[in-house]
């Protein structure tokens, strides 16, 4: 089927922009080389004998050797629910996509499903809509962000025309809640070679089965055109059927008051926070203290627990902590910091947990949306909404009216899969996310800077402050990039140069933290 023929609107465009070198031959190079007793083994011309030692390797599972090659696409007119659903699902990837934070969305940049008459109609009258209401909450915003703005920056408003469009920026990173999660977007992806037969077996899922499947094709397609060797171990897509999630659902065919218990059980744990602390391990300090002293060889009476966590968390003593190039995962100190572990439940909106998920390295078993929608709104509000009640009340009425025709776009025919790309952006997504130390401490000294998308920063805080409550002498460590960068005597302090979010942040306490923008 072509492209066009699967979608209404502009088909994905699909492009191999930059690949590893003669990549099969290279992964039998590499495979070689491991039982050489010559050295290094150059790439190898492809011919049955080697054909046969790559079937045998790939049955086997020896899959490191085809990680060495690499392959950057760069993609089009992909919905962003795909993005999150499938291609940022995953750690091994490298991504880059257009913002809507910082750029507008212009009409008629929204998926397209196949649908026909009274459905299509429907569904497009809601993508209009959403467009509109989108463009008239920007100036809904505006005054409401300008003041907020200019409270942060007071010294600027005698220059009110230059910062005019930043504050314009602020205004559209709220209202973008409001559009549907099939806008487009385009993005370069980058992925290995193994991650490229992942995706062509396990393609057809729920959520965005027929996007995922025409978009992952395509890549297979410029796979083989670049290399064909590759065919020789592509395995056939695993049909949706066969798939557990896609099995239970059926069988459950979507009950809206078990899905409806479900959230209130959910939300209820997290008591009004975006993130809740559900478990840690019970000597997280005493296991980063031991694990410090063995990196140096000290017993426990010339080295305290104190001392320990200090010199592996504490910039003042670590100066590496404030280097801009991300050093933990490679100083032995520092590696001692994957021992402790922390668990958390959260409630983000689709637009924050796509910013959410980017941190690859704190994991999260996020949902099959269509398994938690149900005909009763369910989405998140921004805290500069709930500042203008004529603002509020514009937004709420949006995501009323959305779901209004969701409900009216699947009974004139539509598919839930079709239907639940006008879900707005701001529709919650639930889910628990698992985190070692490092990588915990990497996230939040990225997110606690006052320039983080809302969500994301709130949730960073509220994780930062349960773990200093369970953890003092670990989470008072937990802190944004300038104070840790003022601990470790770094200048300037602010690493954002003329991005500066405008406040002192390294001279507060995390518990005084707050911001409106």
């Amino acid at each position: 089927m072509s492209p066009a023929a699967t979608f209404l609107s502009a088909a994905p465009e699909v492009r191999l922009a930059k690949a590893f070198e003669a990549p099969f031959a290279n992964f039998l190079a590499t495979a070689r080389t491991c039982y050489s007793s010559k050295g290094i083994i150059p790439d190898v011309e492809i011919n049955d004998r080697w054909i046969g030692l790559a079937r045998s390797l790939y049955q086997a599972g020896h899959h490191t050797t085809l990680q060495h090659a690499q392959f950057q696409f760069s993609l089009a007119n992909v919905s962003r629910h795909f993005i999150w659903s499938f291609l940022h699902s995953h750690p091994f990837y490298n991504s880059e996509q257009v913002s809507q934070r910082y750029v507008e969305v212009k009409p008629g940049n929204v998926v397209i499903p196949p649908l026909q008459s009274e459905a299509l109609a429907r569904y497009q009258s809601t993508v209009g809509r959403q467009m509109k209401e989108y463009r008239e909450l920007i100036e809904l915003l505006t005054p409401v962000t300008e003041d907020a703005y200019y409270e942060r920056f007071p010294g600027r408003r005698s220059n009110a025309e230059k910062y005019a469009k930043e504050i314009q920026k602020r205004a559209q990173e709220i209202a973008r809640y409001v559009l549907p999660i099939g806008t487009f977007a385009y993005l370069y992806h980058t992925v290995s070679g193994i991650t490229l037969l992942r995706y062509a077996r396990l393609c057809e899922q729920v959520d965005t089965t027929a996007e995922t499947r025409l978009v992952v094709k395509a890549m297979v397609d410029a796979l083989l055109e670049y290399d064909p060797a590759y065919e020789t171990i592509l395995e056939e897509s695993l049909p949706l059927d066969s798939t557990p999630e896609h099995s239970f659902l059926s069988a459950r065919n979507g009950d809206g008051e078990r899905r409806r218990t479900f959230r209130r059980e959910f939300d209820r744990q997290l008591d009004g926070r975006l993130s809740q602390l559900v478990d840690y391990g019970a000597r997280n300090e005493q296991v980063l203290a031991d694990a410090v002293r063995e990196v140096l060889g000290e017993p426990k009476a010339a080295l305290s627990d104190d001392e320990a966590i200090g010199l592996a968390l504490d910039s003042r003593l670590n100066p590496l902590l404030g280097e801009a190039l991300n050093l933990t995962t490679h100083a032995k100190l520092t590696r001692a910091l994957y021992h402790p572990h922390y668990t958390f439940r959260k409630r983000l909106s689709h637009a924050g947990d796509s910013q959410d998920q980017r941190h690859r390295m704190t994991p999260g078993s996020r949902p099959a949306l269509t398994a938690h929608i149900t005909r009763e709104p369910d989405y998140l509000v921004p805290r500069l909404v709930l500042e203008d009640a004529r603002v509020e009340t514009a937004y709420r009425q949006s995501m009323e009216r959305t779901w209004e025709d969701i409900d009216a776009v699947r009974a004139a025919g539509a598919p839930a899969e079709f239907a639940e790309y006008l879900l707005p952006n701001a529709v919650a997504i639930r889910f628990t996310e698992s985190a070692d130390l490092l990588n915990l401490f990497h996230k939040h000294t990225m997110r606690l800077c006052y320039n983080a998308q809302e969500e994301i920063w709130q949730a960073s805080l509220e994780e930062a402050q349960q773990v200093t409550a369970v953890n003092p002498r670990i989470g008072r460590h937990l802190l944004p990039p300038c104070t840790v960068r003022f601990h470790a005597g770094q200048r300037p302090i602010c690493p954002e140069g003329t991005r500066f979010c405008g406040e002192r942040v390294w001279k507060l306490d995390v518990d005084a933290f707050t911001r409106r923008i």
